[in-house]
């Protein structure tokens, strides 16, 4: 008699033993609700933080709020192409004094912000990306025949450029990378060519 008790607690225990696979299943079911939730917190993390994805090589300049200065192109494109950048607004400055009020333009989230250089026609445009810029310069008609003439002065990836670039009614869209001093003189080539500067009598 005195052993029913404990017979009824073992049985009892034994009903209500959560079994080995219980505790796997349990577990399985917790990682795949914390991998599944992932995502979501991910998101609502950034939302809240307001933070956003990190740039990548060659993103615009897309913050609308006011146009770029210096410091902020600087910052943008590196310190390595800003050099580059300056070097190239001093050259327009010094063999074309006076002639261009460069001017900011946004064209919207996907272009971001450029600089234009243009007097009654387009001179070029400059596009600070992230880590780099390039320089776009515009060849109407009488500008590439100019171009095939002098086509084995220039330098072979100019020319390589020059021949996958699309022509529109605008004209033919050059859009040079510039990253060295090489990129940047056959820019200055071109845009001599374009409009020769003015001369200094």
């Amino acid at each position: 008699m005195t052993e029913l008790p404990i017979l009824r607690r073992k049985k009892y225990q034994a009903q209500h033993r959560f079994k080995p696979w219980d505790h796997g299943d349990l577990r399985a079911r917790s990682r795949s609700a914390a991998k599944s939730s992932e995502p979501f917190v991910k998101k609502l993390w950034l939302k809240e933080s307001g933070m956003e994805q990190p740039p990548q090589i060659g993103d615009r300049i897309t913050d609308k709020s006011a146009s770029p200065d210096d410091s902020t192109v600087r910052d943008w494109i590196g310190p390595g192409a800003f050099k580059h950048w300056a070097s190239l607004q001093n050259w327009i400055a010094e063999f074309y004094p006076g002639v261009f009020a460069p001017e900011w333009l946004y064209g919207g989230k996907k272009r971001g912000w450029s600089l234009r250089y243009k007097k009654t026609k387009a001179f070029c445009t400059l596009v600070p990306e992230y880590r780099r810029f390039s320089a776009v310069v515009v060849l109407g008609g009488a500008e590439r025949e100019k171009f095939e003439e002098r086509r084995y002065v220039w330098r072979s990836q100019l020319v390589k450029l020059y021949g996958e670039a699309k022509t529109y009614p605008d004209g033919k869209f050059l859009t040079v990378a510039i990253s060295s001093a090489d990129d940047r003189h056959d820019v200055t080539e071109l845009l001599t060519m374009k409009r020769p500067p003015p001369s200094r009598g």
